[in-house]
């Protein structure tokens, strides 16, 4: 089955984290640059040398329209390995988005460009370009390893990765979750209480 990454934007992080089983979290925080935006699309993995971003301008010409473009460094540090100029060449390509763990600057020229890219931090202290690291293969990344080609979803609550081979599984599964959650709200919306729907009250009452 082919995944619809626009389908995965609008689960949106917290479904598809809870849809596969409480895996694939990259731990924040996350500077959302352009506030309200949602992507989802298979990563391009870049693997920088510390503080330097040569390999995020090699990595340029092989984003594909819809990838999510992931630049890690040894250590998360706040340098900027993203800014305007590079920013426009990844919208150009047609990526879907931008994680950088580590830091972007240019910040109100980013949200102009209308990239949705998230980022570790925002500062204006310049990335060395003499450190050839690697692209397109697997990163770490708040914790958890991104091959390239795994799903990487991101919201206003953050970033979480979806292994290529679990896609199709965890799409459904958030579907299921999405479809049971929009039952609950209208039962609340009604007065009803998670308390009681969840089978919470049972828990509390018995233990006193």
């Amino acid at each position: 089955m082919k995944v619809d990454t626009q389908e995965l934007a609008r689960l949106g992080v917290a479904t598809v984290y809870e849809a596969a089983g409480r895996t694939g979290l990259l731990e924040g925080p996350w500077v959302q640059v352009i506030p309200g935006s949602r992507a989802a699309g298979p990563a391009r993995t870049v693997r920088c040398g510390q503080d330097d971003n040569l390999m995020v301008h090699a990595a340029m010409e092989r984003v594909r329209p819809g990838d999510v473009l992931v630049l890690a460094m040894p250590r998360p540090a706040p340098v900027a390995l993203v800014g305007e100029l590079l920013a426009l060449q990844a919208k150009v390509r047609g990526a879907a988005a931008v994680l950088v763990d580590g830091a972007v600057r240019d910040l109100e020229k980013l949200r102009n460009l209308r990239l949705p890219i998230w980022a570790r931090f925002v500062s204006v202290r310049g990335a060395g370009k003499s450190v050839v690291g690697a692209l397109d293969e697997p990163v770490v990344v708040g914790g958890a390893t991104i091959s390239p080609g795994d799903f990487v979803v991101l919201d206003a609550d953050g970033a979480v990765v979806v292994a290529a081979d679990r896609a199709s599984a965890v799409v459904e599964a958030a579907r299921t979750r999405a479809a049971r959650e929009q039952v609950l709200r209208q039962q609340l919306e009604r007065g009803a209480l998670t308390y009681d729907l969840h089978g919470l009250r049972g828990q509390v009452e018995e233990s006193r």
